[in-house]
């Protein structure tokens, strides 16, 4: 489902660059449930980021769902993250004039999917949230509040889902409740699930867990053993292994 090979990602800094990523090399099969771990500045969000299409690396290659996103366009890539990719933030990011059902409603509208408040509602019913459709954002509480989140990232049936340290924002019990329900949501939907935390507690109840160390990867923990794309090899020159 998702091939990094050999990512590496740089910045100016001063005369020289700085290295974010350094050639981190690794395979995900459809379905898995995955966490991203390390320390503030060990380079899990820029990673997300290139996982997911929203930078490209200064060298490597990444593979969604068969396709190399280092060779598309920007808007190419905004276009196949609406068609496969779904995303959870630790801000919850909904839109406070809109209420629970209506944020939910806005991708599947810009879809044009016919019958999206009915969906909508669905989804909401299935996060557990079916008695609260029509209150706003400042009436929810933070679980609830990624709850509807969560909702809204299942709309389009993702093939893969990003979160980026979606309990970042809430207590422990409701952290907790909120990687439940991703479970369930992984086990039912089938859709690959790919968290960055920083919390290990929720981490390990993950199938595997990635450890990043200064751009680096340090551990793979439950890395399958998974036969990579021929356009991955290209990509990665010859690269057969995961990293770590």
């Amino acid at each position: 489902m998702l091939v990094a090979r050999s990512l590496t990602k740089e910045y100016p800094s001063g005369s020289s660059s700085l290295a974010v990523l350094r050639d981190v090399t690794f395979d995900i099969p459809q379905g898995a449930f995955v966490s991203i771990v390390g320390p503030s500045g060990s380079g899990k969000t820029t990673l997300l980021g290139l996982l997911a299409g929203l930078d490209t690396p200064t060298r490597g290659a990444v593979e969604l769902d068969g396709t190399d996103l280092t060779r598309l366009t920007e808007d190419e890539r905004a276009m196949l993250r609406g068609a496969k990719v779904g995303f959870i933030f630790q801000g919850f990011q909904l839109i406070p004039t809109l209420t629970a059902v209506e944020n939910v409603q806005v991708p599947l509208e810009l879809r044009g999917d016919a019958g999206a408040g009915e969906r909508a509602a669905l989804l909401l019913n299935r996060v557990g949230l079916g008695e609260r459709l029509h209150h706003f954002p400042t009436q929810l509480s933070g679980g609830e509040q990624q709850r509807v989140a969560i909702a809204r990232a299942f709309s389009n049936q993702p093939r893969i889902l990003f979160a980026d340290e979606p309990t970042g924002n809430l207590d422990a019990t409701t952290g907790a409740k909120i990687v439940e329900l991703l479970e369930e949501l992984n086990r039912e939907s089938g859709s690959t699930v790919v968290i960055v935390t920083h919390d290990l507690t929720l981490a390990q109840r993950a199938h595997r867990m990635i450890r990043l160390r200064d751009g680096v990867v340090v551990e793979d923990t439950g890395a399958p053993t998974v036969a990579i794309p021929v356009s991955a090899r290209r990509a990665g020159e010859g690269a057969a292994t995961p990293a770590g």
